[in-house]
């Protein structure tokens, strides 16, 4: 669990959720980034998150601070 400015964030995902549609939120370079999207791989220490317009979001596992599957829209 990572404590950020009094709020609670925690990786509640593992690879087995591929398939489920996530939320992630990762550190870049001056702030976080999110991507909302289906899980569609995470292996070798990289997520790959493809969100609703079709881009695949690659996601360094060291950078994710909070993710949690999220029901479909």
């Amino acid at each position: 669990m990572t404590l950020r400015q009094g709020a609670r964030l925690i990786i509640a995902i593992t690879p087995a959720d591929a398939g489920k549609r996530v939320t992630t939120r990762r550190t870049v370079p001056g702030g976080f980034r999110d991507a909302v999207g289906v899980l569609e791989s995470w292996s070798e220490g990289v997520l790959a998150v493809r969100k609703r317009d079709g881009t695949l979001v690659e996601i360094a596992e060291e950078s994710l601070v909070a993710a949690r599957v999220v029901p479909v829209r």
